[in-house]
């Protein structure tokens, strides 16, 4: 099988948008610190990049969470594969994800996140596919909404490849 990458969202336009959120987020939590959580293994570099843009004081963990495995489409199983360091009771935290398509993921991890009392809790993501979605998922900052389509870099990979391209592309499998 042979494997083509194409360019979907250019490396500047993704960088644009980053400073944006980081800039909104910035806004938006000020006068507070506030705990990042990045979605692993996908979210490391989003959350990186957004990080530089964020000039209120900021905390990290991550957490992994799995619901793909080796495959293209969600398996709607999600599991739990790394939990969180440190509590979160009283914390203003904003998960960090790559991608939201199905929801499944998000949803699950989102009321997981609810239950263990943050003061606040938000949820941002680089890419958003709505058309995708079978279970609701309320994301406060979305880099980008896409059509419904495969896509590697900026950290979305497949089969642990290609995470490491600085633009957004999509995957074309022949």
């Amino acid at each position: 099988m042979a494997e083509e990458v194409s360019v979907l969202v250019a490396e500047e336009d993704v960088q644009e948008r980053i400073r944006a959120l980081g800039e909104q987020i910035s806004k938006d939590y000020e006068g507070k610190t506030v705990h990042i959580i990045g979605v692993l293994k996908g979210a490391c570099y989003f959350m990186c990049a957004l990080a530089r843009y964020i000039s209120v004081p900021v905390t990290f963990d991550f957490m992994s969470v799995s619901s793909y495995g080796d495959d293209t489409k969600s398996s709607g199983i999600v599991r739990i594969v790394k939990d969180l360091d440190e509590p979160l009771t009283g914390k203003d935290v904003l998960i960090v994800e790559d991608i939201i398509d199905s929801g499944r993921t998000l949803s699950h991890l989102m009321e997981l996140m609810k239950g263990r009392k943050p003061a606040s809790l938000k949820l941002a993501t680089l890419l958003d596919k709505p058309d995708r979605r079978v279970t609701e998922v309320n994301v406060d900052y979305t880099g980008f909404e896409i059509e419904d389509v495969f896509v590697v870099g900026f950290g979305l990979d497949y089969q642990q490849r290609y995470r490491n391209l600085p633009f957004i592309g999509i995957m074309n499998l022949s």
